[in-house]
């Protein structure tokens, strides 16, 4: 009885899987979209005065994604690097960050990798701990899983696209 709820659980997560799955590619390519809207120095601008600017929260989001490579054991991060720069650190710690066509790059190279590590993982990659939980805490709290942790940082994104409006330009008033 146990293989047929299995079986007939399958098709309702494979669902949720796909629809969380295409709320991910569809919050990376409003961002994409979105640095790709103005020129490179309207993004070295602050989101908020006092604020991060907007380059800072791009290699912000790059950074936290190729984490995710190895969060849910899928390799190495691509740019270990950019940790310390966007990750560790608020915005203006360091002089010299990547230039925007640099990010833009690695944001390209870090989205491929993922989609395709995504596109070959099944449900139960999808259900399984990912590497910063134990087993024992796994086996307590399941909910503690890969697609967790994607639903989470797809909502990170959401977060800062809700900060980058602020430098939509405005027209003048008529």
């Amino acid at each position: 009885m146990s293989a047929q709820l299995n079986n007939t659980a399958v098709a309702p997560a494979e669902q949720i899987i796909s629809q969380i799955l295409t709320a991910w590619n569809t919050n990376n390519s409003r961002m994409q979209a979105f640095f790709n809207k103005y020129e490179d120095a309207a993004y070295q601008a602050e989101v908020a005065p006092g604020r991060s600017r907007a380059i800072y929260l791009f290699g912000h989001l790059i950074a936290s994604a190729d984490g995710l490579l190895p969060l849910l054991g899928l390799g190495n991060s691509l740019y270990p690097q950019l940790e310390k720069l966007f990750l560790t650190n608020p915005d203006r710690t360091f002089d010299d960050i990547p230039s925007l066509v640099e990010l833009k790059g690695y944001w390209d190279n870090v989205n491929s990798a993922l989609t395709a590590n995504f596109n070959k993982m099944q449900v139960q990659d999808w259900l399984s701990r990912h590497t910063k939980v134990s087993e024992e805490d796994f086996a307590k709290e399941p909910h503690r899983n890969k697609l967790n942790v994607l639903l989470s940082r797809t909502s990170h994104i959401s977060y800062h696209m809700g900060q980058l409006v602020f430098l939509n330009k405005k027209e003048p008033a008529l």
